[in-house]
């Protein structure tokens, strides 16, 4: 009888790509996907801790599947990520439904320890920082993804301890998956269909693997990724000032798949939140930094993250942050109000009044958001290059995205998917670009 799995997933595209390996994984011990959570075997829940109130999302979900199998057979509850690494044995106490946890370095395991509790039905969580043989059982494993749009995880932990962030604990120490491996992957998922690969890392620019006598760096491999026919696009994100080095930097000269749009967050435009963050770098760094990019390729456009209303944030220290935003108009950006992550220093700092942080989120917001529908209009009545991903539900419409990530939905034939086409922008919004295709490109797909 054919065992179904139901997996859902929380968080970054790291988590997603994870989700991805993680079916992969249990395919070899004859599990299959379902959509529909009531017929499923194995609930496996991959969590994410960087947002607020992340334990309690995971205690809400368990709830749902309680709730669905009330008077039936259980299936095996499996919380996997960085909520099971940093929660870990409290999650089994609080909640005796989750039969056990797994952490993101630990899903070379997943397999024996599905086995092990169907024979023991023992309780255990497994949470131990072992990257690199996770990655070498994975590297026998083939990635099945057929997206258009594929990850790639090329490195993972961190070694930077900013005081807000809970990724050195719930991911561990830097480590930079080996070369080869890599780009085996990327050309496993060329082969398969995908055109665009985005590579991933908690700091994907530290990406550094020594093997066999010679240094490899993310410089290295967008560049054997250029030499790939079939590849289209490369993109990585998520990237640290400190690691925007100079032969990373070159890249963007030369490269003709590389993409101009840059995630480089800076958190806030203040050197002494920065430096309360223990960010390691200041404005003056990430402003050097900029005018190289933007001088090595005017199309570059860059997005960040911002955390508003850190512990210490003054109204000057805000103005700071608004200045910069206004100074470089990013293309996008992500805005939060500070959240103390247990265990982090920052949990132990005095907050900032909560109804002033919303306040100052608010302000912020507006403003980029203003730059981003600016930033979208100029777009109008321009013909702009787009990679099709895909059918949308409507079955009327085609969704692609144009070389800075934006979304542009257009009609069209569905035998484009898969293929960079032209499509002149009529109309936009905040988030999206909706366009009408050139039609010798529609006769001629």
């Amino acid at each position: 009888m054919v065992k179904k799995v139901f997996i859902k997933t929380f968080g970054c595209q790291m988590n997603e790509y994870d989700s991805n390996r993680i079916l992969d994984t249990v395919k070899k011990i004859g599990f299959v996907k379902t959509s529909f959570l009531d017929e499923t075997d194995c609930f496996i829940l991959n969590t994410c801790h960087i947002r607020d109130r992340a334990k309690e999302k995971v205690y809400h979900e368990i709830g749902r599947v309680k709730q669905t199998f009330e008077g039936k057979k259980k299936p095996i509850v499996i919380i996997a990520g960085c909520v099971a690494q940093a929660e870990n044995t409290e999650m089994l106490k609080r909640e005796p439904y989750i039969d056990f946890v797994i952490g993101p370095q630990s899903y070379h395991k997943l397999n024996s320890t599905i086995e092990n509790f169907k024979k023991n039905k023992s309780r255990f969580e497994v949470t131990d920082f072992e990257s690199e043989t996770k990655f070498e059982y994975l590297s026998k494993i083939k990635n099945n993804l057929s997206n258009v749009s594929s990850f790639i995880t090329i490195q993972e932990g961190c070694d930077k301890f900013c005081h807000f962030c809970v990724v050195p604990y719930t991911r561990g120490p830097e480590y930079s998956r080996p070369f080869n491996q890599i780009i085996s992957e990327a050309k496993n998922l060329v082969e398969k269909g995908s055109r665009e690969i985005i590579l991933l890392g908690q700091n994907v620019n530290a990406y550094c693997s020594n093997e066999k006598g010679k240094q490899f760096k993310l410089s290295d491999l967008i560049i054997s990724l250029e030499e790939i026919k079939e590849l289209k696009r490369i993109r990585y994100i998520t990237s640290h000032p400190k690691d925007m080095s100079d032969d990373l930097i070159e890249c963007y000269a030369n490269s003709k798949k590389l993409m101009p749009l840059i995630h480089l967050p800076i958190q806030s435009g203040s050197n002494k939140i920065l430096k309360l963050m223990n960010r390691k770098h200041k404005v003056e760094d990430y402003l050097a930094t900029y005018a190289k990019l933007k001088k090595i390729n005017k199309n570059i456009e860059f997005s960040s993250d911002f955390i508003i209303g850190y512990p210490g944030e003054t109204e000057k220290d805000f103005e700071e942050t608004l200045y910069l935003v206004k100074h470089l108009k990013f293309f996008n950006s992500y805005s939060f109000i500070f959240s103390p992550r247990p265990g982090t220093t920052a949990s132990n700092y005095k907050q900032i009044d909560e109804k002033l942080s919303k306040e100052r989120l608010k302000q912020l917001q507006t403003l980029l958001f203003n730059n981003q529908k600016l930033k979208n209009k100029s777009f109008e009545n321009k013909y702009i290059d787009v990679l099709v991903e895909n059918v949308m539900k409507d079955k009327k419409n085609l969704f692609g995205r144009n070389e800075y990530m934006t979304s542009v939905i257009f009609k069209g034939n569905k035998n484009l998917v898969g293929k960079v086409v032209s499509v002149k922008i009529i109309n936009s919004n905040q988030n999206s670009l909706f366009g009408e295709i050139n039609i010798n490109e529609t006769e001629a797909a």
